[in-house]
This record gives structure tokens, sequence and C-alpha cells, in this order.
């Protein structure tokens, strides 16, 4: 840990001239002196949302609230100009239940299209409902399906839900259609992941977004605890995403994201991390760009074998593609 803090000096030391300019110009100044003098990683972006509100209606969007508007590929293709972001995962937008079909028919068909870096999708479902059988068997042998998620940390959903015998039992079913669950909760209840993900060894889980851990939190021990136990499971590995938009309105820098970031990477280890944009929701703090500095600054001082596996090379072997 010292020397990713002294390489992190250093590098605070080379950007000196830019102290002057804004906060995100400060970010931005800082990241650039990373990765100058070697080729720059490919990225598999394995959280990418999209949504058109002219098609799908997202109960969470309020009216005039920063998000209220559509985000298509386009202006993703915009947002990650230059990045080399080789693939993506597209994460569901947890809309209305009764378009998740129709949600999952356009992802389909953004990944077949051939005309966008879309591999592969992580779809809405809930497994507790009594059609979920039904409704996950219609994409068993859709190779672009390649898990599902339902979010666990909304206003509507109590502690403990996770845990109920049908939502263990929808859960269990996944993993035997080779399907995974991305796991989004509170990190007050990284316990009930825990268990979860014990009920279900049968199953690949992947955390999202650090456990949830809040940039702006001055004591993390629970959330670390959680994060150590999680580590031991198997059958999990944790998503480095979303965890620039805890800190909106928040004037961060990389040093605010890297505490959350070191520990993840050191309890997980090298090969069951992976990386995710969480792009749009990422801009309610930063820019996709801004975010990616960050992080690339972060893991500076790591191998440029560890860095490939986190952008790259581990998003090809949990989501098995080619």
């Amino acid at each position: 840990m010292a020397d990713r803090i002294s390489r992190r000096d250093a590098l605070r030391h080379t950007a000196a001239l830019a102290l002057a300019a804004s906060a995100p110009a400060i970010r931005t100044a800082k990241a650039s002196t990373i990765g100058l003098k070697e080729p720059m990683i490919p990225i598999v972006d394995t959280h990418q949302h999209l949504w058109d509100t002219t098609k799908f209606t997202l109960p969470w969007l309020k009216p005039g609230e920063p998000l209220s508007r559509s985000y298509l590929m386009a202006d993703y293709l915009a947002a990650t100009a230059g990045q080399n972001v080789v693939k993506t995962i597209y994460m569901e937008v947890d809309l209305r239940v009764d378009q998740q079909a129709a949600e999952a028919d356009y992802v389909i068909g953004l990944c077949r299209a051939g005309d966008n870096p879309m591999v592969g999708a992580v779809i809405s479902g809930r497994p507790s409902s009594d059609g979920f059988k039904a409704y996950i068997g219609k994409y068993k042998d859709t190779p672009e399906v390649k898990g599902l998620r339902q979010v666990l940390h909304g206003e509507e959903t109590p502690p403990g839900y996770c845990l109920s015998p049908a939502f263990i039992a929808g859960i269990r079913h996944l993993g035997e259609l080779g399907k995974s669950y991305d796991i989004c909760i509170r990190p007050a209840e990284l316990a009930d992941a825990a268990r979860l993900v014990d009920a279900c060894p049968g199953t690949s889980f992947i955390l999202d977004h650090c456990g949830n851990a809040d940039v702006r939190s001055k004591d993390r021990s629970a959330w670390k605890s959680g994060i150590d136990a999680l580590a031991k499971k198997p059958n999990l590995v944790c998503k480095v995403s979303g965890i620039v938009a805890s800190a909106k309105g928040f004037p961060w820098t990389a040093d605010d994201l890297a505490p959350i970031v070191d520990h993840v990477l050191d309890a997980f280890g090298p090969d069951r991390v992976i990386f995710g944009g969480d792009w749009p929701v990422c801009t309610l703090a930063a820019t996709y760009i801004e975010w990616l500095d960050a992080l690339k600054e972060i893991i500076a001082d790591r191998s440029e074998s560890d860095r490939r596996k986190l952008f790259h090379d581990n998003a090809l072997r949990i989501y098995h593609l080619s």
C-alpha cells in the first residue's frame, strides 16, 4: 500500500503545473501522465447502461433530474471515444416489470447488429416471481444473455429480501441455466449477499460497484468486513464500478476513490475483478473519461498483467466472450 501511495505522490508532483486549473482538469492532468509509454490496454466495459425514454419507463427517473433523458448507443460511443473500449456488456436499468422482455429483445438486437461494441447483456428479472422459470427459460440458449440482475438497494426492497426461499430458488435456477447473477445491494447488507452466495454454490455471482461503498463515508469498517467475507466465496467476483457516482456534489480526486479500489483489488486478487463504466450514472459526478483516468491513476503501480486482467482479460473469461 505504501508503494502505491508513493507512486501517486510522485504523479501528483509531475502534474504540479496543473494545480491552478479546475477540479476536473486536475484529475485529467494527473491521470494523463499514466501509460503514455505503453500501448493502451483494450477495455471490456462490463456495466454499460442505455435507455430510450421513448420506448421504456424507468420509475426511478424523476422529471428534471440529470439522468432523466434518453441515453443511446451513439451517446455512449461519444462519451468513450478514444478510450479503446472494444466490447461492452449491457446492464439492466430497473425499468417497469412489464417491459423486461422488451428490454431483453432490444439489447439482444443491439448485440447482434454488429455496428457497436455490445456483445452481451445482463437482463432484468424477478427471481422470486411465479413466472420466473418460464421467463428466464426463453433465454437459455441465447448466448448474448449472460446473466440477470434485480436491484436490491431500492427503497421498496427491504433488507433480507434476497434470502427468501423463492428468491434463492430462482437464483439457483439461473446457475442451472449457466447464467450469472449481479448483486447490487446496500453496503450494510453485504452479509445478506454472502448468505445468498453460500445458498447458491452452483451460480456465478458478480458484486456490483465494489459493494456500493460510499466515497464520502468516514467509517468503512463494516463495508471492509463485508468485502473480506465475500472475497472468500469462490463463485463470486467483484466489479470495480459505480463508486464515483456516490461523490455527487463532492470535489473528489483519485485519492478519494483509492482506498475503496485498493481494498477490493487486494481482497479479491487480480483474477477476480472486472471493470465497469456505469455510464451514464457515473456522470452524476464525473465523465466516463474522468472516472477511467482516475482508476488508471490508482492502479498505475500494479503490474501490466494485473491491469490488463482488470480491464480486459477477466471479463472475457467471466462472461464467456470470444
